[in-house]
């Protein structure tokens, strides 16, 4: 048999956050074409011209806030679940970040040096959007084909719908749902909505119609709004949050073009108008805290739901490395290692 391994992927984080390491780190990730699906030169002139030279200052001044002794939260939380992985598998297991380090090249060359011929490479996201399971799918088998031709690559489709993931998301987040709270918002990941419709294989589909999420459709398969709120109907049921007491919005949005809407800031900022005193808000997009959830939604969304007349906002921590979420994770490499 060949020697299998299995590659934990995340997003990725500033080696540091001093402004140079964010410069670099922003580069990267901006340059990416599946990020901003711009035409090359305009991409350039956008990340290089208006971006670069303004934004890595106050983005490296997020990080420090959020910064912990060893490291980006994102980056030590992973490789904690690499850890504990590691523990419940009888196959190496590694890690590795779409942008930045520890790099999926590296991660690949670690492996192959190790004999490994067959390679289940996992990406870290819930739901399938081009800014980021499409990304991180389309570089660890480009990176495969130029490190290692003739490995046996493996990528794990979302788990959005996966039963072990959902028991784990609402098992973590049952302490908080125990004591009382007026409304539990579910803060996504915001996209462009023009990503959607490029994602739809029937051209036709996604965002033609308020409901189109309701519709069965192909499009499904790869709409990240539809697979979004399909994880919070999961949720709600099994969780038991009553209807009306919880809403959906969308975080992180970039430039002027239409984004996924509600947005989140805007909801933090009238949900005290009706009468939502204290709020809880979990972030389903990711499976790691990091900076969105740490500062943007625990420090700069906390700041403006209390300024709008809100009392208190809890931030229900993600999975990070919760032994639910670990036996999911070991459930979905064994399905797919032989």
């Amino acid at each position: 048999m060949k020697k299998q391994a299995v590659l934990l992927i995340n997003l990725g984080s500033p080696d540091s956050p001093a402004v140079p390491d964010v410069r670099r780190y922003l580069k990267e990730f901006l340059m990416d074409e599946r990020v901003i699906d711009l035409a090359p030169w305009k991409r350039w002139l956008l990340v290089h011209l208006l971006i670069l030279p303004f934004r890595p200052r106050r983005t490296s001044e997020a990080y420090r806030k959020i910064w912990w002794p060893d490291g980006a939260p994102l980056v030590v939380i992973s490789r904690r679940v690499q850890s504990a992985l590691q523990q419940r598998l009888a196959v190496p297991v590694e890690l590795a970040m779409r942008y930045q380090n520890p790099s999926i090249e590296s991660a690949l060359r670690r492996l192959t040096d190790r004999g490994i011929r067959k390679l289940v490479a996992i990406p870290l996201y819930p739901q399938y959007a081009s800014s980021s399971y499409e990304t991180v799918e389309a570089r660890v088998r480009e990176a495969a084909a130029e490190i290692a031709a003739d490995m046996d690559l493996r990528v794990v489709p979302p788990f959005y719908n996966d039963p072990g993931y959902l028991e784990a998301w609402v098992n973590s987040s049952r302490r908080f749902l125990q004591h009382d709270y007026d409304h539990l918002l579910f803060s996504f990941h915001g996209i462009p909505e023009r990503h959607l419709r490029l994602t739809d294989p029937t051209h036709a589909h996604c965002l033609q119609k308020t409901d189109c999420c309701q519709i069965p459709s192909p499009a499904h398969a790869k709409c990240y709004r539809a697979q979004a709120f399909r994880m919070v109907e999961s949720f709600v049921k099994l969780a038991g949050v009553p209807s009306g007491k919880y809403s959906v919005a969308f975080q992180s949005r970039l430039g002027r073009d239409p984004w996924l809407k509600p947005y989140t800031d805007t909801a933090l900022a009238d949900l005290p108008g009706r009468g939502i005193r204290h709020l809880l808000v979990t972030c389903p997009a990711f499976v790691a805290d990091c900076l969105e959830t740490l500062e943007e939604i625990g420090m700069r969304g906390k700041e403006t739901f209390e300024r709008a007349g809100g009392k208190m906002l809890t931030l229900i921590p993600c999975l990070n490395a919760h032994p639910d979420w670990i036996s999911a994770l070991e459930n979905l490499a064994k399905r797919h290692l032989t």
